[in-house]
């Protein structure tokens, strides 16, 4: 994939903030923060997203997060952080090489999940079983 920045970051023939590496993963300062410290951990390997990830990688990804995410917070003075993936255009990926957001979050900051109006509804249990009954069929 030479012409995925985030394959190039990992294999070292683009310039990057690196805040930690190993075999599989890479981390490192986000080009264009949301906050300070916003950081990006992406597989070695060229994966498009979660679908394409073997599980223990993604596994390995998360605990990459777990570690940094502490580190992060207290360099950047956050009181709380997200940890995210985007899977697709329609949930907002740009980049199509898995990476996971850890993103420091601050009291009355102002980035946010939005809910649309008139959230919370509750929804209707039978309809909730139906649809979890689908879910699992399809083991």
């Amino acid at each position: 994939m030479s012409e995925c920045i985030f394959c190039a970051i990992a294999s070292g023939t683009a310039p990057a903030s690196l805040v930690y590496e190993d075999d599989v993963a890479v981390g490192f300062l986000d080009l264009f923060p949301v906050h300070k410290g916003h950081t990006l951990i992406v597989p070695r390997t060229h994966v498009a997203d979660l679908l394409d990830c073997p599980p223990d990688v993604a596994g390995h990804l998360m605990a990459v997060a777990q570690r940094l995410a502490p580190r992060v917070m207290r360099v950047a003075g956050g009181t709380g952080f997200n940890v995210w993936t985007a899977n697709g255009a329609a949930a907002g990926q740009e980049v199509f090489h898995l990476h996971l957001h850890v993103l420091p979050r601050f009291d009355e900051d102002a980035f946010g999940l939005r809910f649309p109006a008139g959230y919370p509804k509750e929804a209707d249990r039978s309809g909730l079983d139906t649809l979890a009954a689908q879910i699992r069929r399809l083991e």
